[in-house]
C-alpha cells in the first residue's frame, strides 16, 4: 500500500522571518518536506492516526504574523508534480550547482542533479545553502565524511565529487534513504555508503569530518554521538539547521565536549558553524 501524505498550504504574511519559523517549527512536529511559495509554505507529512497536529505551533498565536492553512491528502507519486512546479536550479560561489534532471547541465566543477521527492535538501533553503560553502571551502580530499540527516544526499554526494573516501550518509526517514540511494545513482556517486537510523549507527565508526544540518534539538541531543565519533586529529564538525540566537547554546555543548567555534557563516535568520577541536 502506497503511504499517503497530508499536505498543508500555509498562507503567511509577512514572508520573513515567518517562514524560516514556521518551517522550524513543523520540523520538530514531525513534517518531513517544505517548499516555499510566493505566498507560504507547502508543509508534508505522513498521513496516520498519531499525525502530527499544526494547531500546537507556537508561530499561529504571534500577533506580528497572519498565518493561515488548508489541508489535502496526496499520493507520493504526486510529490514530483508539486516539486516540479516550484523548483529552480541554483549556483552556490560559481561552483557547485544543484538542479533538477529537467534542468540543463552547469559548467561548474560540482554540477549536481537532485530529485527530492519527500526528501529534504535541494540546496535552496538558507541551511543546506550555508553547508555547501562550508564543503566547498572544507578540504575533504581522501577522508572519511559523515553525512548524519542526510535528506535528498546533496552533502554526501558534493563531498564525494571533492574527493571524500569514504562517504557515509545516515537519515532516520525512509523516503531520505531511499532518495539519497537514488540521487548518488543519479549522480555515479555509488560508494556512498547510505543507512536508515539514527546517530545510535555511530557508535564504533570513527569520521575526519562530520555534517549535520537537522534542528536544534536533535543536535544538542547527539552532539556526543558525533563528536565521540570524530578524528580528534584534525576532526572537524559542520552544524546547521538553527538560529543565530541558538549559536551560544550549541557552542557550549560543543565546548563542554572539548571542541571550539572556529568559523560561522549566516544568511537570512539562520547559522551554520564549523568546530574544531
Amino acid at each position: 500500500m502506497s503511504l499517503f501524505y497530508l499536505e498543508y498550504r500555509f498562507h503567511v504574511t509577512p514572508l520573513q522571518p515567518a517562514t524560516d519559523i514556521l518551517i522550524a517549527e513543523l520540523a520538530e512536529l514531525g513534517f518531513e518536506s517544505f517548499v516555499e511559495t510566493e505566498t507560504g509554505l507547502l508543509a508534508y507529512v505522513p498521513k496516520a492516526e498519531d499525525s502530527p497536529d499544526p494547531k500546537e505551533l507556537h508561530i499561529l498565536s504571534n500577533p506580528d504574523f497572519r498565518i493561515t492553512y488548508t489541508v489535502v491528502e496526496v499520493a507520493p507519486e504526486n510529490w514530483n508534480q508539486t516539486w516540479e512546479k516550484n523548483f529552480e536550479p541554483i549556483l552556490i560561489d560559481n561552483r557547485c550547482a544543484i538542479r533538477a534532471p529537467f534542468h540543463d547541465a552547469f559548467k561548474v566543477p560540482y554540477d549536481i542533479v537532485i530529485e527530492p521527492k519527500m526528501s529534504f535538501g535541494t540546496g535552496h533553503h538558507e541551511t543546506t545553502h550555508m553547508m555547501v560553502q562550508f564543503l566547498l571551502q572544507a578540504e575533504v580530499q581522501d577522508k572519511a565524511v559523515l553525512d548524519m540527516g542526510c535528506g535528498t544526499g546533496v552533502l554526501a554526494i558534493l563531498a564525494a565529487m571533492r574527493g571524500a573516501a569514504p562517504v557515509t550518509a545516515i537519515d532516520i526517514d525512509d523516503w531520505s534513504y531511499e532518495n539519497t540511494r537514488e540521487n548518488i545513482r543519479r549522480n555515479a556517486q555509488e560508494h556512498i555508503r547510505v543507512f536508515q537510523g539514527d546517530a545510535s549507527l555511530l557508535k564504533g565508526k570513527t569520521y575526519d569530518v562530520v555534517l549535520a544540518n537537522i534542528n536544534r534539538n536533535v543536535l544538542l541531543q547527539d552532539l556526543p554521538q558525533y563528536i565521540e565519533t570524530l578524528n580528534e586529529l584534525g576532526g572537524e564538525l559542520y552544524l546547521s539547521g538553527f538560529y543565530e540566537e541558538d549559536l551560544p547554546l550549541i557552542t557550549d555543548k560543543c565546548k563542554a565536549l572539548g571542541m571550539r567555534l572556529a568559523e560561522k557563516l549566516k544568511k537570512g535568520y539562520w547559522v551554520s558553524a564549523k568546530y574544531v577541536f
